[in-house]
């Protein structure tokens, strides 16, 4: 049955390229968006402009942006807003690996709503042979990347720069995990969805708040640790029949990957857990109130986004999808309440 899944999978990943021609087509074409943005930011800590709300503005709507850095070339959808009165927030939006970033776009909905919600997304993708990926480890090429293209954002675009944010799915979430440890400095929080991970080199320079959402049953990323029964039918980068153990998962557990963030972040004390819904828990550690952290178990939880089945991935492979809570919506509610508040780097 797996096998089935793992070849209509393949089958579905390359009718997935095929939509790409039409959707960098329909993104490149700059389109106005309905929705209102908000009309000041939803808490008391008093924006920072970046420099870009002194350049010309950038026009609103869906736009498909090309960008080279660090020895790398890309592409990124970028969405904004209609303009505001007041910088905006920034969300990165990191796709999964063999994930093209327009299928990261349309599975975590974060464009859209953005839009109607007053924030600015961010999805990237870097060109390289083989399938899409991240390499995430410390000082690479990629994290070089993603952080000039952070700046080249807020030149460019008229950001707050006390409200920037990185969410990603699976590899995303690695990455996400890695900004967090090396861009402490500007990231205000993150969310990962599938993949929170916590290395051991890690050192921030503040305490970085995170949510993370994790299926128990997740058959890639396994919610105990290391790679899931199903992850052995993934590709390798080149195209291979396996991708073996590159850039997996961390051994430790989930909950054990949160609690390390908890320790990093000043957290004291047990976590309280709490029942969100029939089938998810939250684990909320005792906090201060600039390094929250926050763990949303989904009960039999696939390696998926709550709210957001795929549209691609086949749920042999990879999962249920839980429609309890909506982790677009949670994650923006927790990013609202924690922006940067020491010092911004310009």
């Amino acid at each position: 049955m797996i096998e089935n899944a793992a070849s209509s999978w393949s089958a579905l990943r390359s009718t997935a390229r095929a939509m790409i021609a039409a959707a960098a087509l329909a993104a490149t074409t700059l389109t106005a968006v309905g929705g209102t943005a908000e009309a000041a930011p939803a808490n008391s800590v008093a924006p920072v402009e970046s420099s870009g709300c002194h350049a010309p503005a950038a026009p609103s709507g869906q736009s498909t942006q090309h960008f080279s850095a660090a020895g790398r070339s890309g592409t990124y959808i970028r969405d904004l807003p209609p303009a505001a009165s007041h910088p905006l927030p920034l969300v990165f939006d990191l796709h999964g690996y063999l994930e093209l970033a327009v299928l990261e776009h349309e599975g975590s909905g974060l464009g859209p709503y953005g839009d109607s919600h007053g924030f600015a997304t961010i999805t990237p993708q870097i060109d390289e042979p083989g399938w899409p990926r991240w390499d995430f480890s410390p000082n690479s090429a990629d994290v070089s990347y993603l952080s000039q293209l952070m700046s080249h954002v807020e030149a460019t675009s008229c950001i707050d720069l006390r409200r920037v944010y990185v969410a990603g799915l699976s590899m995303g979430a690695f990455t996400t995990s890695s900004l967090a440890c090396q861009l402490s400095d500007r990231i205000a929080a993150v969310a990962s969805v599938a993949g929170l991970q916590n290395f051991s080199w890690c050192r921030t320079q503040r305490p970085v708040p995170v949510v993370a959402f994790h299926g128990t049953a997740d058959p890639l990323v396994a919610y105990g640790g290391g790679q899931g029964v199903n992850a052995r039918y993934l590709p390798a980068p080149d195209g291979g029949s396996s991708s073996g153990a590159q850039n997996g998962p961390g051994p430790t557990d989930i909950p054990a990957n949160a609690a390390a963030w908890a320790r990093r972040n000043g957290c004291t004390g047990q976590p309280v857990q709490r029942k969100v819904a029939a089938d998810v828990t939250l684990t909320a550690y005792q906090c201060p109130a600039d390094g929250t952290v926050e763990l949303y178990s989904v009960l039999g939880g696939g390696h998926t986004w709550p709210g957001h089945a795929s549209i691609v991935s086949p749920t042999p492979l990879v999962g249920s999808t839980t429609n309890s809570i909506d982790a677009t919506a949670t994650m923006w509610d927790f990013f609202q309440a924690h922006p940067l508040t020491g010092p911004v780097r310009g």
